[in-house]
């Protein structure tokens, strides 16, 4: 069964009727737009459904090509080409604008999420070394001897100076800064760290 034209008996005739058809879109006949709707919907869908190539997309970038022609019907110029021509290159421009639009959504969740991915492990890499690091110390300080080990604590865990270390411990202040100093040498060489 073959499906009667909507528009003259040709494609020539077809042509010259779209013609009229958009100058009466153009004036806001909703009668005209119709027709045009029901004239280029098929090429229209059929041109974007080749490009985006999801069918539910499809139908809405068809339609929203559709209202862009009632929208932009008083800019169709007939010595420019023929409204199929014209509807065409709307709709593909369309289609390529929503593949695109996909596409750099879905490059922007891809980048976002090996962003999220790399800083998750950095963090996890960071909290297992800090750990590793914090054993090691405590390892280390208990290398010292007693008042090396109150010295360091002291001056360098709870921010004591030299003379509040000396005061609290009721030590000479030289024999702290050389107890300190032969600590932290112990402690560097426990350590591994090379100056």
């Amino acid at each position: 069964m073959t499906r009667p034209l909507p528009f003259g008996a040709g494609p020539a005739a077809d042509r010259a009727d779209l013609a009229d058809v958009m100058r009466r879109v153009a004036h806001g006949d909703k009668q005209a737009f119709s027709a045009l709707y029901d004239g280029l919907a098929p090429l229209v869908f059929g041109i974007v459904v080749k490009v985006v190539r999801d069918r539910s997309q499809s139908e809405e970038v068809a339609q929203e090509v559709m209202i862009d022609l009632w929208r932009r019907a008083a800019r169709y110029r007939p010595d420019a080409g023929s409204v199929t021509t014209w509807a065409a290159t709307i709709a593909h421009r369309r289609a390529v604008d929503r593949v695109r639009s996909a596409q750099a959504a879905s490059d922007r969740e891809q980048a976002q999420a090996s962003r999220e991915h790399t800083t998750a492990f950095d963090e996890v890499a960071e909290q297992v070394e800090t750990r590793l690091e914090s054993e090691q110390v405590r390892r280390c300080m208990r290398g010292l001897t007693e008042l090396q080990r109150q010295a360091v604590t002291l001056a360098y865990y709870q921010g004591l100076t030299y003379r509040e270390v000396a005061e609290t411990l009721r030590t000479p202040l030289p024999t702290v800064k050389t107890r300190m100093r032969d600590g932290l040498i112990r402690l560097r060489d426990c350590m591994g760290v090379t100056t």
